[in-house]
């Protein structure tokens, strides 16, 4: 039998996509020989494509100085490209920068014309984005696309293409962008781009749709990178990030369950990787979930990792605090964030959050003025997710303000908007606020059938906070506050009615700012004056003296 060689195998494995596969044969290849410049190239993609970051910058480092050995300036200046990109993406700024300045004084000193001129702009076009300079960096893009199109390079013209339509929708373009994105897009789900760059690509264009709130790209482009990673080998970057995405989604979407299940598997599958940002963003959409279900402990811990990773924890925190009866707390954060977020992805959230915070703090006047910006840029945007968000919110002023026929006819258009979406726990809420000014203008029977039905959603999503919001709403529906029976304490109905819901003792304590030891005790003092010895019992008490 022949002797197995390893090279063989682990470059047969790279052209494969195993990248774990073509990860170990090729370093045990390096054990026994060293590697030739192209073979340590591969190694250093495949150890990225695992995950093993530390392992493919030391690889493209030794790359690079085989290629100058070899007098092939270009592979040298490719391989420091992706050192100094990958060392930026880390927060690494001074050895990725040091490593692509390095990478353009070889190139002058070789005066050579070649397409890894264009890949050394890239950084300098995405610093001029990101500092706010979108005019700047379109044109940027565009040579770097020239300089791709003259050398026929499909990576770069991926990165160029993205980086204009990033540029456009900089500018307020948002459909020129888009179009562009969709585009680039073709070249990646051909399999045209490299792994790394496609994984780039794909990761920016979701998140950038994402940005102007264009939910259904965001999903189509979700369920494509799903696609595209479950046909490589033990892949790690960019698994983590569209775990994410699909958690928000389903979110979206009333699958609360899987969102959690899928956020959780995000974080624990990001928490392997040193400083990917996407890690923040995971331990947000863990937050809100929890906020939504009334984990409210859980959710501010998450929240405040989320912050430490780089991810803001606003609005989130702000409208915890909101549910928790912390108004003060929740406006002063909700205005301060207000006043810091400028960007145009970021600000549509925190409006949405300063309307909700605003109404409830009396600041009718404020929540307007919200109110009219998430206005303009939903225009802006033509967004149709945009558009429902923002007729929700003003549909809230204008009731906050006195007019309920007209917040009828703007909470009408979005219930219609996220009825279409099938976004149950968001039409859920528009029926609510339906049901109050409903009720303002005399037709209870029509309020009452809304809160009916939000009811059925909230339960059935675990929503508690808006569940218990919406049995309040009922019980002063034309009906007297029921009495306390069996001599239970306000704050004992207050635990009967959560327990009636399936709220465990940690759920409670979170919704009541309790400490668990204090609702252990309600519990028990409320089973000896009910004369019940178990939960159930307890429940069908509550439904049946009209507690709950």
């Amino acid at each position: 039998m022949g002797t197995v060689d390893p090279r063989r195998q682990g470059r047969d494995a790279y052209e494969r996509l195993a990248w774990r596969e073509a990860y170990e044969g090729l370093s045990a290849a390096d054990r026994q020989a060293p590697l030739m410049a192209d073979d340590l190239d591969r190694l250093a993609r495949a150890a990225y494509l695992i995950g093993a970051t530390d392992v493919a910058t030391g690889t493209w480092e030794r790359a690079h100085h085989a290629f100058l050995d070899r007098g092939e300036v270009a592979g040298a200046v490719r391989c420091a490209f992706w050192i100094g990109l990958t060392l930026l993406l880390r927060g690494e700024h001074a050895r990725g920068g040091g490593w692509l300045t390095r990478a353009q004084h070889i190139l002058e000193d070789a005066a050579l014309c070649c397409v890894e001129r264009g890949y050394l702009r890239v950084p300098a076009a995405l610093r001029a984005l990101n500092g706010g300079d979108a005019e700047a960096a379109k044109r940027s893009f565009v040579e770097i696309t020239e300089i791709a199109d003259l050398f026929d390079d499909t990576d770069l013209r991926a990165l160029g293409s993205l980086g204009r339509g990033q540029s456009l929708m900089a500018q307020g373009r948002a459909a020129q962008g888009v179009e562009l994105l969709d585009e680039t897009m073709v070249a990646v789900t051909t399999g045209e781009v490299s792994p790394i760059t496609a994984g780039i690509v794909y990761c920016a264009v979701i998140l950038a749709c994402r940005g102007i709130y264009d939910l259904r790209r965001v999903q189509e482009w979700t369920e494509a990178l799903s696609r595209w990673c479950a046909t490589q080998q033990d892949l790690q970057p960019y698994r983590g990030q569209c775990l994410v995405h699909r958690s928000e989604i389903m979110q979206l979407r009333g699958d609360w369950a899987d969102a959690m299940d899928e956020v959780c598997r995000a974080c624990e599958h990001l928490s392997t990787s040193h400083g990917d940002p996407a890690l923040g963003m995971a331990l947000y959409q863990r937050a809100e979930l929890l906020r939504l279900r009334g984990e409210f402990s859980q959710a501010e811990r998450y929240y405040r990792e989320a912050g430490g990773r780089g991810h803001s924890a606003q609005p989130g925190l702000a409208l915890l605090r909101l549910a928790q009866g912390r108004l003060d707390d929740a406006a002063a954060a909700i205005r301060r964030t207000l006043v810091e977020t400028e960007g145009l992805e970021e600000r549509p959230g925190v409006l949405v959050g300063s309307v909700e915070i605003e109404l409830a703090a009396g600041g009718v006047e404020d929540a307007q003025q919200a109110v009219d910006e998430l206005d303009r840029i939903a225009a802006g945007f033509e967004s149709p997710y945009l558009r429902a968000v923002a007729a929700y919110a003003r549909g809230s002023v204008l009731l906050a303000a006195g007019a309920p026929e007209a917040a009828c006819t703007a909470l009408r258009r979005a219930w219609t908007a996220w009825h279409g979406n099938e976004a149950p726990y968001e039409a859920a809420r528009v029926r609510v606020e339906l049901a109050r000014a409903y009720r303002q203008v005399g037709d209870r029977d029509t309020a009452e059938m809304e809160l009916e039905a939000a009811q059925r959603v909230f339960a059935e999503l675990g929503a508690a906070p808006a569940l218990e919001q919406v049995r309040e709403l009922r019980g002063t529906a034309g009906r007297a506050a029921p009495r306390s029976p069996e001599g239970l304490t306000p704050r004992e109905i207050e635990v009967l009615r959560l327990i009636a819901t399936g709220a465990s003792n940690r759920v409670i304590a979170d919704r009541l700012v309790i400490s668990d030891k204090t609702v252990a005790r309600h519990v028990s003092n409320i089973f000896t004056k009910l004369g019940v010895s178990s939960r159930a019992a307890a429940t069908a008490y509550a439904y049946e003296h009209d507690l709950v």
